[in-house]
């Protein structure tokens, strides 16, 4: 799972891009239409990031070097969000600032999409991987530029008395599109024989999603006096650069914190990426290499099914739970560390279970499919939320603080679990076959995930000294 920071927006100077009926903000469901690319986004990386390595894998990459290659989302998006939001930011274009960002992310995706799933059918097969595998590559970075000024644009759109409602309206988005990406799945029995025509719906679910947006948003051109004037290299470093700084001001508190994120994030992202090979290759004992009508191929084919609707109802459960979560948080006086290191444990179990336990039992796969998105339904509130507390609290006794930058930190640490997962994952298939490193990764997760629920708890989420946990989680939840 990948935290997306919102573009900084100055709204004093940027009066003059906006419509003249956006001071109150307009109407809640039209703001809903400019946030429905975010379901389309949404649904392209959830079924596209755990049928890329398959998909390199059929078309011949060893094991490792086609897991190497998942390091492509966090690493673009780590660069590619923050440097596209800022040149947004700065557009003078006629059109506005985030429409021609939208119309070429969404293009270039279009270009991307097309060049990584045809290499198959216009390449011999000894040098289609040698094109497919550096486009998805450029495929994650279009997807980024695309995805980037959606969430801009809809702060852009709403009114300060909006923010709470539209994110409410955000997250339910990301949940259908969710659904909408593993429901993309169920359409073949093996996602990564049919990787064209995936690609080409899912872009032309963006095309409609985009065209509906542009009918109801309206942007006027930023006046050029309004822009800040920033080089490129110093939007170019501006990532790396935030989070040194981060880093370099962050308390032992927040480091804490953020190691908590990054093992939950190892955990998650061996589901996120990798389930839909363990359902079908460890659960069905299926063959993803096998001939189309053989008994490993009907088994793998089983698996990815069993794989998608999975996937479907963990978002509905992962919503439900973290309506569940907030309720929590406003009725009891439980700590919210607690609540969340609980919810980790969940995710531990549920790793555990998958690594010694499941066999080939689909509905057990099933069920702990679904708990091991526990976490999740705390992680976009308390973690953060808890930053942004803390980082209020120093604001208000004058002392130096940033939100922006310590939630960027706390991204960060997320992003490099991402990347570590991947790493661990392909260092073990360089010594045994797909079947066994993928339990031996189950059993890493497990473990990452119970030093973050240890890690969780013995946070201190302590504002003051005198303060309550009822007082912290009014902060969060405000």
């Amino acid at each position: 799972m990948t935290y997306t920071v919102a573009a900084r927006v100055n709204h004093n100077s940027d009066d003059e891009s906006r419509p003249a009926d956006t001071a109150a903000g307009m109407s809640l469901w039209k703001l809903s239409l400019v946030a429905l690319p975010m379901l389309t986004v949404q649904a392209f990386w959830v079924f596209l990031m755990p049928c890329s390595a398959p998909y390199l894998l059929r078309l011949g990459l060893s094991t490792s070097v086609a897991t190497l290659n998942n390091l492509a989302g966090p690493i673009t998006g780590f660069f590619t969000g923050p440097l596209v939001s800022a040149m947004s930011d700065s557009l003078t274009s006629p059109y506005g600032r985030r429409r021609p960002v939208i119309v070429v992310g969404l293009a270039l995706t279009w270009v991307a999409g097309v060049l990584f799933t045809l290499s198959e059918h216009v390449l011999p097969a000894s040098t289609a991987p040698l094109m497919a595998a550096p486009m998805f590559w450029v495929l994650d970075v279009t997807i980024n530029i695309l995805q980037a000024p959606h969430r801009a644009l809809v702060a852009d759109l709403s009114s300060d008395a909006q923010q709470v409602p539209m994110q409410t309206v955000i997250v339910c988005m990301q949940a259908v599109g969710t659904l909408t990406g593993f429901s993309i799945m169920t359409i073949f029995d093996v996602p990564a024989e049919h990787m064209l025509e995936l690609v080409v719906l899912v872009c032309l679910l963006n095309t409609l999603a985009v065209a509906v947006q542009f009918s109801v948003a309206e942007e006027r051109p930023a006046a050029h006096a309004a822009q800040h004037s920033t080089d490129v290299r110093g939007r170019v470093l501006a990532p790396v650069l935030d989070v040194i700084e981060a880093a370099k001001g962050s308390s032992f508190r927040f480091r804490h914190l953020a190691a908590v994120q990054c093992l939950l994030t190892v955990g998650g992202s061996t589901w996120g990426l990798y389930a839909g090979q363990w359902f079908g290759v460890c659960v069905y004992q299926g063959d993803p290499h096998a001939p189309p009508g053989s008994a490993g191929h009907d088994a793998y084919a089983a698996g990815l099914r069993q794989f998608a609707h999975a996937g479907q109802s963990k978002a509905v459960f992962v919503l439900a739970a973290s309506l569940v979560v907030i309720s929590i948080l406003r009725r009891t006086e439980v700590r919210p560390m607690t609540i969340y290191a609980a919810l980790i444990c969940a995710g531990a179990a549920a790793s555990t279970a998958a690594a010694f336990f499941v066999q080939h039992n689909g509905m057990f796969a099933l069920l702990c499919a679904n708990l091991s998105g526990l976490p999740f339904a705390g992680a976009s509130a308390i973690p953060f939320g808890i930053v942004a507390a803390f980082s209020k609290r120093d604001e208000s006794q004058g002392e130096r603080s940033s939100i922006a930058l310590n939630m960027s930190f706390l991204n960060c640490a997320s992003t490099f679990g991402q990347q570590l997962c991947t790493l661990t994952l392909a260092v073990i298939e360089g010594n045994i076959d797909l079947a066994q490193a993928l339990p031996i990764m189950f059993i890493v997760a497990a473990a990452a995930e119970a030093l973050a629920a240890a890690g969780a708890y013995l946070v201190d989420d302590t504002i003051e000294q005198k303060s309550t946990d009822t007082e912290l989680k009014g902060k969060i939840l405000a």
